[in-house]
């Protein structure tokens, strides 16, 4: 079996702050599913009002998506693939706040500031992502 190690070539403060903000998303998103697959009230009844069916089975879905994308993100090796995936779980969130008219700037656009967080942290963690996406200081 070979290893695959991710060099990071950044500063050791670059580094340490892109895995605090990953790991800042991941608890986040870690409580999110894990509250969706409990099939809490207050989350059936939240999905009820965003449209989508008051049942657990869709929560518990959801929920199990969102932490398979999660864990993805989280294991240095997968990290690119589960940010991928949870670029468009969020992008799921948006568009339904969107459809029913929820606030813009808590709600609607709060998919895409969990999403610039994750892809931040990404960038400032992995010399892959940042060589994919070199932004000049």
């Amino acid at each position: 079996m070979t290893h695959v190690s991710i060099a990071t070539g950044g500063s050791r403060k670059t580094v340490l702050t892109g895995h605090v903000l990953s790991g800042i998303v991941i608890l986040f998103l870690l409580i999110d599913a894990g509250m969706k697959l409990a099939v809490l009230q207050p989350v059936v009844e939240a999905s009820r009002q965003l449209g989508w069916p008051a049942d657990g089975a869709t929560v518990r879905m959801l929920g199990l998506v969102l932490l398979i994308c999660t864990i993805l993100y989280a294991v240095p090796r997968t990290a690119v693939l589960g940010a991928l995936l949870l670029t468009a779980f969020l992008g799921g969130a948006v568009a339904t706040h969107a459809r029913i008219g929820s606030p813009l700037f808590s709600h609607v656009l709060f998919g895409v500031y969990v999403g610039v967080l994750m892809w931040g942290g990404l960038w400032l963690r992995d010399e892959r992502v940042r060589a994919l996406l070199p932004f000049a200081a």
